[in-house]
């Protein structure tokens, strides 16, 4: 300890005023100056002592945050007492914890990519061993005209198909990692519901389908508009999917000092029960899912919306079909 610069520094000051007071005490009075040399040793001693302590509790903590780094996070270094190194210690001790978190977090995350990587590798498969097989027999020059046709528009169908997975999974990629800056605008909710029936008003004329909408044209909230839509959209083409030839879809929205409401409610077979706390998990196709289903769209509509401080919840009918209830809330929550 007495090689650490700064004991000696420590003891060439307090060495130096002890010096000093010793002979001004011997010029006072020569009874006084060994009871100053007396104390000045004590003093001496002590600050040595208590610089010893200090010392050891800074390589404690040392020690301390050398395991913390070698990946060991679940020591607790507090004291719970007074003083600068019980701060430190617990203000090292927060670090800890915020570090572990963020440990944990990266671990999650890094299963979330090794599990997505599988679910897409797995989604592509399918459809490329089909392209495969079509394309070799399209080799063959003694392949009908029909079936030459035939094959081709299954192979334009199933590279529509990898192009929608691969931008889906690349949008649900940037939500996931809050790089979409969603907008926060007064939106008509009746502007909204028009648009996102957009696309699936073909779809439901072909399986002669009906769809109602009731909402008041006051009814609004804030949001990004096109990811909104876009949320919509992947529940009324689920609900499209899911309904039979002649069956109806409900839509409903309303308003009030805490939500916004979208209520959309169709007529098919419902949702096993068994499927209902995973109907929005990526990838997961429940008992009723078409074969070409992917997994995904519900998966989409419930980060945007989440993303913008709304939840979805869904379930069956008191009778048949099922409903989807989102709500935008006002003030987050």
């Amino acid at each position: 300890m007495l090689r650490n610069r700064e004991i000696q520094m420590l003891l060439l000051i307090m060495g130096s005023i002890s010096l000093t007071a010793i002979v001004i005490a011997a010029f006072i009075s020569s009874v006084a100056a060994p009871f100053v040399f007396i104390l000045s040793i004590l003093l001496i001693g002590s600050s040595l002592l208590l610089t010893r302590w200090r010392y050891r509790e800074l390589e404690k903590l040392s020690v301390y945050l050398r395991d913390i780094s070698s990946g060991n996070d679940s020591l607790d270094v507090r004291d719970n007492q007074e003083g600068e190194l019980s701060i430190l210690k617990n203000d090292i001790y927060k670090v800890t914890l915020m570090l572990s978190e963020h440990r944990s977090n990266l671990q999650r995350d890094k299963i979330q990519l090794t599990d997505a990587i599988s679910d897409i590798s797995h989604q592509l498969k399918t459809p490329l061993t089909s392209m495969t097989v079509m394309a070799d027999l399209l080799s063959d020059s003694d392949l009908p005209p029909a079936k030459r046709t035939e094959f081709t528009h299954h192979i334009r169908i199933q590279l529509e198909r990898i192009d929608w997975l691969v931008s889906s999974l690349l949008k649900l990629s940037k939500i996931d990692a809050k790089t979409i800056p969603f907008k926060k605008e007064r939106i008509p909710m009746k502007n909204l519901i028009q648009k996102a029936l957009e696309p699936v008003m073909i779809p439901m004329d072909i399986k002669g389908q009906t769809v109602s909408v009731t909402g008041d044209d006051y009814v609004s909230f804030v949001g990004d508009f096109n990811w909104t839509a876009e949320a919509v959209i992947n529940i009324l083409k689920n609900g499209v999917e899911h309904t039979p030839e002649g069956g109806a879809i409900a839509i409903a929205f309303s308003e009030n000092a805490l939500f916004t409401e979208i209520v959309i409610v169709d007529n098919g077979n419902g949702i096993p029960k068994e499927d209902l706390p995973y109907i929005f998990k990526r990838f997961y196709k429940g008992k009723n899912a078409s074969e070409g289903s992917i997994g995904i769209g519900l998966a989409m509509a419930h980060s945007i919306i989440a993303s913008q401080n709304g939840v979805i919840d869904v379930t069956n009918g008191t009778e048949k079909g099922t409903q989807f209830r989102i709500k935008f809330y006002k003030q987050a929550i």
